[in-house]
């Protein structure tokens, strides 16, 4: 029999288990060959702690990082917003406002945005297995709907042009700008208040004119954008909470 490669048993261990007061967490171990440390962090999708190891690492090494972690970990679960399910019944926000979603089988279309009575609501046709994956395609198709016009009125006060605009579900960042012009942004920007969306198209224009974070690049943005700070200070106080949007409850065992 051929000996077993000296990571085998990293190849059947995929999570470890700490105990804390809410009861046995459930911590995913992900290897990473470009990884030289040892990382832990909240996952930004609600998933949970994620360990991130070397390919070739020690799971012994491994669960001691996580053990004299586990006090960093704890408060950063305290202060983790609960995840909201995109369902029937569910209130997110759309453009700032909430919404509240409701299952409509019978009607024809996607979704739609009505309102009853006071109450602003997104209202899903089809089946309710679709639901959730229906009112995502919607709210991307808006973010670019608010997007595209934000990111070119910027890019023509500064006299710049993006080579393209892409909408994505990153959790690392809430927009980005490659040195070729490619503009990247959240979707979930829609649901923030519109001035938090125009911000974030100011920001990543600018980088088509400053590849930093310099003084220089913050003036860019404050003249195309006055209500920067505002935006910036909102996204601190409430953008975790639109990644919990549709997130799955961290895995634990009471």
């Amino acid at each position: 029999m051929a000996p077993r490669p000296p990571h085998a048993a990293l190849l059947r261990t995929d999570h470890f288990e700490i105990e804390t007061e809410a009861g046995t967490l459930i911590v995913t171990l992900r290897r990473d060959r470009r990884a030289r440390n040892y990382t832990l962090r909240m996952s930004a999708r609600g998933g949970g702690p994620v360990l991130t190891m070397p390919t070739y690492g020690s799971l012994g090494a491994a669960r001691g990082f996580l053990e004299s972690h586990k006090g960093w970990l704890q408060s950063q679960l305290a202060k983790t917003p609960c995840p909201l399910p995109i369902a029937d019944g569910a209130t997110i926000p759309f453009r700032g406002t909430p919404h509240l979603i409701r299952h409509r089988p019978g009607k024809r279309g996607t979704v739609s945005v009505t309102t009853d009575g006071d109450r602003n609501v997104l209202e899903v046709a089809g089946g309710e297995d679709h639901l959730r994956r229906r009112v995502i395609d919607f709210l991307k198709r808006e973010a670019r709907r608010d997007l595209e016009p934000a990111v070119m009125r910027h890019a023509e006060a500064l006299g710049v042009r993006p080579r393209v605009i892409r909408l994505r579900d990153t959790f690392s960042r809430w927009g980005s700008c490659t040195a070729t012009g490619e503009l990247s942004f959240s979707f979930r920007l829609v649901m923030a208040p519109p001035f938090v969306l125009d911000y974030l198209a100011a920001h990543e224009v600018a980088h088509l004119r400053e590849m930093n974070h310099s003084r220089r690049f913050w003036r860019l943005v404050e003249s195309i954008c006055p209500e920067a700070d505002r935006a910036r200070n909102w996204l601190v106080a409430e953008g975790a909470r639109l990644h919990a949007i549709g997130a799955e409850a961290p895995r634990s065992r009471a």
